[in-house]
């Protein structure tokens, strides 16, 4: 049996944890709107159409912010289409996913499901079909109070009070050659500070998020960030990053990718403060990880012009739970600096939940390591010092066997403890050493594990792969606990502290 020790001191403050950082995206992608959360005809929907079994999931995985309408799609999007009575909506080929938008969900419907699902709205403008002016169209008609009209047009619609939304993407992913109406860093840059500076004289409130690197592996990366960050420093609160991960066939590569996460954060950090020193400003910009995930994009297929195709439905198993879970440890691990981060996406498009069309709801394994997080971190992000074994991988170096984050909410006095174990064999000894707490009783404690690492939950197996609770231990001297986890596991371990 191996053996690691973590110890943990409150006063080895990270930041505060801001909720958003437990954010999901839904975008007119695949069947993530059509027969994911909104299908009229479905035994659960409720007046306005949306699934309530698939809402039920969501206020279980507590998302306080969701993402919308894209992602990819969103620059083409004329967010015009989505509004009005919906028996004239206009029928739209979507060029992002090759596919027929029926526009029969848009932004005042989105904003009502969030509020259903007690989720906030992060809305994205188009930058690429549209126009700075189009932006400030769109927010003076969601914010603005009245007497204009944008936001009269909204009250006909039925929406007296605007939807005041406080979070503003502005476009998604422009350096992309995938992208509708790509640009590069300068031009980008140029537009965007333009559109900010509208939206902002519209709604001075809104705190607004400027697109940064697609990905680690553009060739323009991380030259692209700087650049647009020195044009649009003053007038935006976040810049984004996006990443996602697959096992290409190396299993170390796959189990160590958070350490790639881990160094893209930094990195993207390391270039907001060197705008930051050269523009001579006390401001600090903070990061949106605004698209993360497990994506098997290598099994992308092509299809025709379609309404809501079956697209990048991957089905999870507990491998890809265990990296997943890594991924989330890395977001709370840099909690000073990650505000927001959107899992991409919340349902059927490589999410936690899956739909049958007419049909049942079912929980992925992705799903519970979400969920234990975004209901259990609250209060300060800590530092911890773990002493374990490494394995090496070809891509990304050295990564820990154990790797574990903490939350601690002083009001409260609960401390949460994530851990995963990436030993592919062996279990691992815990020492958890919580010197600095007081008097600590350990008050809950899971495990998600599955003797096969690619066990998946189906609709005719829906809990194969579950978390389940696992003995409590009581401190000993020093107050240090010890227990055993499985091998390829993913564990929670909840504490009360008093002094």
């Amino acid at each position: 049996m191996k053996k690691a020790t973590i110890i943990i001191d409150k006063d080895y403050q990270i930041g505060q944890i801001d909720e958003r950082l437990f954010g999901s995206f839904i975008e007119h992608l695949g069947r993530a709107v059509y027969t994911g959360i909104y299908e009229p005809d479905h035994p659960t929907a409720d007046e306005q159409g949306f699934r309530q079994d698939v809402l039920e999931m969501v206020k279980e995985l507590h998302v306080p912010v969701i993402r919308y309408p894209g992602g990819n799609f969103v620059s083409g999007y004329n967010w015009t289409d989505g509004i009005g009575p919906k028996d004239q909506r206009p029928t739209r080929l979507d060029y992002a996913w090759k596919s027929i938008e029926t526009n029969q969900v848009g932004i005042n419907e989105f904003t009502d499901w969030c509020k259903k699902a007690g989720s906030a709205v992060m809305a994205a403008v188009n930058l690429g079909t549209g126009t700075e002016q189009d932006a400030g169209y769109m927010i003076e008609y969601c914010n603005h109070p009245g007497g204009t009209t944008w936001s009269e047009l909204r009250k006909t619609h039925g929406y007296e009070q605007p939807h005041d939304i406080k979070v503003w993407c502005l476009g998604n992913e422009m350096d992309g050659d995938w992208q509708i109406c790509q640009l590069d860093a300068d031009a980008y840059g140029k537009k965007a500070r333009q559109t900010a500076k509208i939206m902002k004289w519209v709604d001075p409130s809104v705190q607004l998020v400027a697109c940064g690197s697609a990905t680690t592996l553009q060739k323009t990366y991380p030259e692209w960030d700087r650049i647009v960050l020195e044009h649009v420093f003053n007038e935006v609160d976040f810049l984004s990053l996006h990443r996602y991960y697959e096992n290409e066939g190396n299993l170390n590569d796959f189990l160590a990718s958070s350490t790639d996460m881990h160094d893209f954060i930094h990195t993207i950090t390391s270039i907001c403060d060197y705008v930051k020193a050269m523009k001579r400003s006390k401001k600090q910009i903070m990061l949106s990880f605004d698209e993360w995930n497990v994506w098997y994009q290598k099994a992308q297929v092509e299809h025709g012009w379609e309404v809501a195709p079956a697209l990048i439905e991957d089905r999870y198993s507990m491998l890809d739970a265990l990296v997943f879970g890594s991924m989330m440890i890395t977001l709370l691990n840099n909690a000073d600096r990650v505000k927001m981060a959107c899992l991409a996406q919340l349902v059927n498009v490589i999410a936690p939940i899956v739909t049958e069309k007419g049909g049942a709801a079912l929980r992925q394994t992705t799903f519970y390591p979400f969920r234990d997080m975004s209901n259990l971190a609250r209060g300060q992000a800590l530092r911890q010092l773990v002493k374990c074994e490494s394995f090496e991988s070809d891509k990304y170096g050295a990564a820990a066997t154990v790797q574990t984050a903490v939350s601690f909410d002083e009001t409260t006095g609960e401390l949460t403890l994530f851990a995963v174990n990436l030993d592919q064999a062996d279990e691992q000894e815990l020492t958890i050493d919580l010197r600095s707490f007081g008097s600590v009783t350990m008050t809950g404690r899971s495990v998600l594990h599955h003797e096969d690492i690619y066990a998946i939950n189906t609709f005719e197996e829906p809990f194969r792969v579950v978390p389940v609770a696992a003995e409590m231990v009581q401190p000993l001297a020093g107050n240090q606990f010890f227990l055993t986890v499985p091998a390829m596991s993913w564990n929670v371990m909840k504490f009360k502290c008093t002094d």
